[in-house]
């Protein structure tokens, strides 16, 4: 019994020395929501109402961008979460919480900040990202997709993606398609520009997706199955590795080559090469639950939790 003892204290000795610690910490203003890099800086997105950005190289808080607060059921002044980011040609788009339930849009350019759709559109707007300087791809809780024209004030299309509940989406690096990703785990592949349907991906999620991202023709998932799909639209058949637990978020490198998924009910996070599907360490010393990955670089990322933290990791 002692022996068996040794042996699960030596095993789990080792796997405690394998955990890779952040090389650096970013102190936000609250909860991560959203991440971007963009000029050698790093933009946050919280639950606190604020965009924190930084300075990469020395973790320096240069600046944040607030929106105003609003006002709960109770009549009480609370922060307005904010629920995605975007930044193109020096214009920043926010999303975030508005009075009844419903979301708005700004945009901060010049060092102001201005509503272009607001509580009174009655929209649920999960996610907004900029298609041009003058172009929105948005998609609603229920799982609509629309492209907002900024100088018309107008929609240019609507259409219904799909019955099942939004969870996410992401641009691929032209911006010609949209992924998106529903509760019923099938991804939808839609062209932007027109809001045609691509193509579909479905069979290896079986339930929620939460999270996915795009590089280099590569998809990967993060599902409530506890599944991390990989796609590789070139050749390869889609495959998927299992966590420990509910993978909230995940990522991939610029190249797609690698991939990042939240990994345990510890908050740690494991890398593994998307070829060879091995793994290549796992990151951790996250105390709350995991919100964004974002890579950086091929041997750099970001994790971004429920924490007023964001953690910068190096891949050995």
């Amino acid at each position: 019994m002692k022996q068996v003892l040794l042996i699960v204290m030596f095993a789990a000795a080792l796997y405690a020395q394998k955990i890779q610690m952040p090389q650096a910490v970013f102190e936000t203003s609250g909860g991560t929501t959203d991440l971007l890099v963009k000029n050698e800086k790093l933009y946050v997105a919280t639950d606190a109402g604020c965009v924190d950005i930084f300075e990469i190289q020395t973790q320096k808080k240069l600046q944040s961008v607030c929106v105003e607060k609003i006002v709960d059921f109770m009549g009480d002044p609370i922060d307005s979460k904010i629920y995605s980011i975007d930044i193109v040609e020096g214009r920043m788009l926010l999303l975030s919480q508005a009075d009844g339930g419903f979301r708005r849009l700004h945009l901060y350019e010049d060092g102001k900040l201005k509503e272009i759709i607001a509580k009174d559109a009655m929209l649920s707007i999960a996610r907004a990202k900029f298609l041009d300087p003058n172009r929105i791809v948005i998609a609603l809780l229920g799982s609509e997709l629309l492209l907002y024209d900024i100088q018309a004030k107008s929609f240019l299309y609507e259409i219904q993606v799909s019955q099942s509940k939004f969870s996410h989406f992401v641009l691929d690096e032209s911006k010609n398609r949209v992924v998106i990703a529903d509760e019923s785990g099938a991804l939808k592949i839609h062209d932007t520009k027109s809001g045609k349907l691509l193509q579909t991906l479905r069979g290896q999620n079986l339930d929620n997706v939460f999270q996915i991202d795009m590089k280099n023709e590569r998809i990967i998932t993060a599902g409530q199955d506890r599944r991390v799909v990989v796609y590789n639209l070139k050749n390869a058949s889609p495959f998927y590795v299992t966590s420990s637990f509910l993978v909230y978020t995940a990522a991939l490198s610029p190249s797609g080559k690698l991939g990042a998924y939240s990994s345990d009910e510890h908050n740690n996070v494991t890398v593994f090469a998307t070829d060879s599907q091995a793994k290549l360490g796992v990151f951790g010393n996250n105390k709350m639950t995991l919100t964004n990955i974002l890579f950086s670089d091929e041997n750099h990322f970001f994790v971004g939790s429920d924490d007023k933290k964001v953690h910068f990791y190096s891949i050995p």
